[in-house]
């Protein structure tokens, strides 16, 4: 579903026109691409795995899902997810979080960036 949801994006920026709005569409389709080849391992959209879901990240609290079990650093922390903390958190988990378990980094700043651009368009599920 993601896929599709990219690539309507994609076909709506393209025909209307807006070459920033293409430019954003193309950001999350390589983001999507590479969450899959790097993240997708630990982490899902709608579930948790080895890392915690990730839909609805961006205005969520750090370490605040409920039903997964976070460090203890990363339960602690007061901070609320947006664009740039996920970039850094991405360049270096500990040197935000200090005591984290989260093990890996992205390397490749363009990739960090379309990541951010790709969560930043994942929204929670509504409650039932």
């Amino acid at each position: 579903m993601a896929k599709h949801l990219v690539w309507m994006a994609l076909l709506v920026a393209l025909s209307a026109g807006n070459a920033a709005f293409a430019e954003d569409a193309q950001a999350v389709s390589r983001g999507l691409a590479v969450y899959e080849n790097n993240c997708a391992g630990c982490h899902s959209v709608e579930a948790n795995r080895v890392g915690p879901k990730h839909a609805g990240i961006v205005g969520r609290k750090a370490g605040s899902i409920k039903d997964f079990s976070y460090s203890a650093a990363l339960k602690k922390s007061e901070l609320v997810w947006n664009k740039d903390l996920l970039a850094r958190w991405l360049t270096d988990p500990e040197q935000v979080i200090p005591g984290q378990a989260m093990g890996f980094r992205l390397g490749n700043v363009q990739d960090r960036m379309d990541v951010v651009a790709y969560l930043a368009t994942l929204k929670a599920a509504p409650l039932k």
